[in-house]
């Protein structure tokens, strides 16, 4: 046991550690608000449906960067300077507009009773993946593309190498996030629960479904390193689904889904660095494994 706290102590003494070990509390938290609000809207598969959507994008943006590259004439051409902010930014000025786009795509269509919300994600979302899949294998940069393509899917520990500005976006993104729940709590808590009755009442409920849907988007794209593309959804959706096990106020559920996601964040984190696991396995496995004990406490619960 000495010998792994000192692993540990000796781990948090490097600065990418403390960075990921930040990063990964704060996505955590805004993950679990958000996820509250849509496994009660029955909105979760937004998740799932953009994570593959950032997935699409991220493979146009290094097929971009690489073309780029190979028609720039010189260091300082206009192709390379793109292609260098394409690296720089790790992409994400593709990534992020794409993916708040495809998250007001999928809200309207979502709304539309030709198309209904399963037939759009099915839609926007699978073919995001095969084609940015496709695009990885015939302009790769690299020459281990499987590596690469299942580090970016069930994430890797790419989380390690986040850098200051992003750890900076991080904490403004939490912010924000907890800012807006705290501001508008009383109309997202009517909208979550009868978006009819709260637009009788003058609340703009579909305002507040796109605002939650793009916080939703920029939480995704940030979650990438941490757990991967193919994972995000878990992390929005195992902590709301434990809380509402043993809680049924809305307040009680939002407030212990946070603890319980910034827990297995933490017990995630540490145990990838101990023993050298995923980091995005490890995190939603601890998610799983709590959702298993508030299962089974509900159960007690309900027998007494």
């Amino acid at each position: 046991m000495s010998e792994l706290w000192d692993k540990l102590v000796f781990y948090f003494e490097f600065p990418m550690v403390q960075r990921a070990m930040v990063v990964g509390l704060l996505i955590a938290l805004c993950s679990s608000l958000l996820g509250v609000t849509l496994v009660l809207k029955r909105f979760s598969f937004i998740g799932d449906g953009l994570s593959h959507v950032a997935f699409g994008a991220m493979s146009a943006a290094i097929v971009a960067s690489v073309l780029l590259k190979g028609a720039a004439s010189g260091d300082n051409s206009f192709p390379m300077w793109l292609a260098k902010l394409l690296d720089e930014t790790n992409n994400m000025i593709v990534i992020l507009p794409v993916t708040l786009i495809a998250a007001i795509l999928l809200l309207k269509t979502g709304q539309n009773t030709k198309i209904k919300g399963d037939a759009a994600v099915a839609m926007i979302s699978v073919g995001a993946l095969a084609v940015g899949y496709m695009l990885i294998n015939l302009f790769s940069a690299s020459a281990n593309v499987a590596g690469d393509v299942c580090g970016t899917l069930f994430g890797s520990q790419s989380i390690l190498t986040v850098t200051d500005a992003e750890m900076v976006l991080c904490i403004i993104m939490a912010v924000l996030v907890i800012g807006i729940f705290v501001l508008f709590y009383n109309k997202i808590f009517a909208v979550t629960f009868d978006e009819n009755f709260a637009k009788a009442t003058g609340v703009k409920a579909d305002a507040y479904n796109l605002l939650i849907a793009v916080i939703t988007a920029v939480i995704i794209v940030l979650a990438m390193n941490l757990v991967g593309s193919l994972l995000i959804s878990a992390l929005i959706v195992f902590p709301a689904l434990s809380a509402m096990r043993v809680f049924k106020s809305f307040l009680k559920v939002i407030i212990c889904s946070a603890v319980i996601s910034v827990i297995c964040a933490a017990a995630g984190i540490v145990i990838s660095i101990l023993f050298s696991t995923p980091t995005g396995s490890t995190i939603v496995t601890a998610d799983i494994v709590v959702f298993a004990v508030f299962w089974l406490v509900s159960l007690v619960k309900g027998k007494e």
